[in-house]
């Protein structure tokens, strides 16, 4: 692990990155370049299987690069143990996917104090934190209701709430709205940038959506596995 200089004092920055899977397999990934101050939100465009996942699984620490490298608060990835990026994954990381994947037999408060407890937070300072968090997304009324029991968009805003339970320094979305209609697409999409300006985090979100990419304050398109901005 060694730190990196990083003139922008960017949170995040991938160098050079490259993707395959096999050594006969053309790149899906080549050459990405971003970088992504604080309370920058960031959006992925692209057809389906243009590499936004891929991207999103490798600035996520999910996957390792084929070339190049990431940096995480000016600290590069790179040479990282497998503990030590699980460790910044728990306290450097929150993850939104398009299915909301809460645990169906955990109330919404047990949903959003699971991460805090795996980071070896008090009780007590999970509880009340997720319950903090949860009223702020307005469900401050459904913190003892399991997820079959909610909305689509309450769903989505309890994944919002557990993934970033944990204060971390980047966000990464892929298809948030995905599953919601229009109008829960809006709602939840400004709750999510409120928060990311609120928190101070920066967010990488991967979206078919141009009204939802155009409130963001870059956005990328993959084509033929290079990042363009748009």
């Amino acid at each position: 692990m060694h730190k990196n200089s990083s003139a922008d004092g960017a949170l995040l920055q991938l160098n050079g990155i490259g993707k395959r899977y096999a050594d006969d397999e053309a790149f899906v990934l080549q050459n990405v370049h971003l970088s992504v101050k604080q309370s920058e939100f960031v959006g992925l465009m692209g057809p389906s299987g243009s590499g936004k996942s891929t991207l999103l699984h490798v600035v996520g620490l999910l996957d390792s690069p084929t070339e190049g490298d990431v940096i995480i608060e000016g600290i590069s990835c790179g040479d990282m143990s497998d503990d030590q990026l699980s460790r910044l994954r728990l306290h450097k990381m929150g993850f939104v996917y398009q299915y909301h994947h809460l645990l169906q037999e955990f109330s919404s408060l047990e949903n959003v104090m699971l991460p805090q407890l795996i980071a070896g937070v008090s009780f007590s300072r999970a509880r009340e934190k997720a319950e903090y968090l949860l009223d702020d997304f307005g469900l401050a009324e459904k913190i003892k209701a399991c997820p079959s029991e909610l909305s689509g968009g309450q769903r989505q805003r309890v994944a919002i709430a557990r993934a970033i339970a944990n204060d971390p320094t980047i966000l990464l979305a892929d298809e948030p709205t995905g599953n919601l209609d229009r109008e829960n697409s809006v709602a939840v999409f400004d709750d999510l940038l409120k928060i990311i300006q609120k928190t101070k985090m920066c967010a990488v979100i991967a979206t078919h959506n141009n009204e939802l990419a155009g409130k963001m304050h870059k956005k990328y398109t993959i084509l033929e596995g290079s990042l363009v901005e748009k």
